[in-house]
């Protein structure tokens, strides 16, 4: 695993080297945070990080996460509730 760094971003995790994800895990095993000034500039720092995490022997939605950001429609902030499933899963 290599964990992105840098001004304003944080990586929460419980999981460690040799760590072994139990059958029945909380799906949230790690998360990516990153706090700037403007929406553009988290945006392009979360995109940034995105591109550096490394993550190993899991499943990640780090390329999910990486086509929301790049998204016109959450760029623009132009989102709800719906906008996954309607961009995504339709």
């Amino acid at each position: 695993m290599f964990l992105p760094g840098g001004p304003g971003v944080r990586y929460d995790s419980h999981a460690h080297a040799g760590y072994t994800v139990p059958p029945y895990y909380d799906s949230m095993i790690g998360k990516l945070i990153v706090c700037r000034p403007t929406r553009s500039e988290a945006i392009a720092c979360m995109l940034r990080a995105l591109d550096e995490l490394q993550i190993k022997g899991i499943a990640s939605t780090a390329e999910f996460h990486k086509r929301v950001l790049r998204h016109s429609s959450f760029v623009k902030g132009e989102i709800d509730t719906g906008f996954v499933e309607r961009t995504f899963l339709s």
